[in-house]
């Protein structure tokens, strides 16, 4: 069975931008996206577009105009973000071939240096910023982080997957249990909850001399501040990340108080994370670009590893760095 992008071809994506009168001067060249497909061309006036094709039922139509509304209301806030493209009767989400899509002006950079406390601070400015908008309002469409039913869900479709040999499913099932029992005293209370980006690593920031934007808000959600800003704090450096959360936390005070209070949410949200990204990889296997790119995945060792990191990710949830 032919796989539902498979109709996705050079010349659908060339039309699709023309039956919203933006006209392609060349072929779209495809960028690194798995969950949808995003495809980058210049048009006849020498502009550069990113067009991006929805995965067909995992959104709801709210859930991507309630992403679109975000980004726009960032935007007018001078938060710096990639509002989607509007047509003349301010539409953003537009229908083509049975696909939906939406499209955005290229946002050109690289990623912040790490290592560079300038380009910290100005993160650290960026994400107090976009926090300061997300409390205005909440959203009514997108999801809501729950650490409980996230883990279980993921845990269920990995051991119905059938991946796993014998061995392997008794020692993921003891792994996730042991972590589950630990994070029974983690609930995210729902009034601590905000609008954010929600996938907040560093190849989701793009700019260049200290100025960054924030791209790719697909997975935006409702979910505890912190969760904006673990992921760019390291764990092989104990002294190291103290001072980068430091250079962070003082540009994001720039805005509002940082979330101190949240540091302990930091290992329960990697431990979600951790397990969800297998779960993610197992459910789209039959999307023909999950195998090229990630081929390790069908090899047993791959599971091992995994196991191992769920073991590693429990002594971390008993004693985290953060509050060291």
């Amino acid at each position: 069975m032919s796989h539902l992008f498979s109709a996705l071809s050079p010349d659908t994506v060339m039309s699709a931008a023309e039956s919203v009168d933006i006209w392609p001067a060349g072929e779209p060249f495809a960028l690194n996206s798995y969950e949808n497909r995003v495809l980058m061309f210049r048009d006849d006036e020498a502009r550069s577009w990113v067009i991006k094709f929805y995965r067909p039922e995992r959104w709801s139509d709210a859930a991507i105009q309630e992403e679109h509304d975000f980004l726009q209301e960032l935007d007018k806030a001078g938060v710096p973000v990639v509002a989607p493209w509007r047509n003349s009767e301010g539409q953003s989400l537009h229908r083509y071939a049975g696909f939906r899509f939406t499209l955005f002006r290229q946002c050109a950079g690289q990623a912040p240096e790490l290592d560079n406390p300038a380009h910290l601070y100005a993160l650290g400015e960026v994400l107090g910023r976009l926090h300061k908008v997300s409390h205005r309002k909440a959203f009514q469409h997108r999801p809501q982080l729950v650490l409980e039913s996230g883990i279980e869900n993921a845990r269920q479709r990995v051991v119905q997957s059938q991946w796993l040999s014998q061995f392997q499913q008794r020692a993921y099932q003891s792994v996730v249990e042991k972590m589950q029992r630990l994070l029974a005293s983690k609930a995210l209370d729902s009034a601590s909850l905000m609008r954010c980006h929600g996938d907040c690593h560093l190849g989701n920031v793009l700019g260049r001399d200290e100025q960054f934007t924030l791209v790719d808000f697909d997975d935006c959600l409702m979910a505890p501040a912190i969760q904006d800003i673990w992921m760019l704090l390291p764990t092989d450096d104990p002294d190291g990340w103290r001072a980068q959360l430091n250079e962070i936390s003082e540009g994001y005070e720039e805005s509002q108080p940082f979330p101190h209070d949240q540091m302990s949410l930091i290992e329960p949200l990697r431990a979600y994370r951790l397990i969800r990204h297998s779960a993610w990889l197992v459910s789209r296997w039959g999307d023909p670009a999950f195998p090229r790119a990630f081929p390790w995945m069908a090899e047993s060792g791959y599971w091992d590893q995994h196991i191992r990191q769920l073991e590693q990710q429990c002594l971390q949830l008993e004693r985290p760095i953060w509050l060291a």
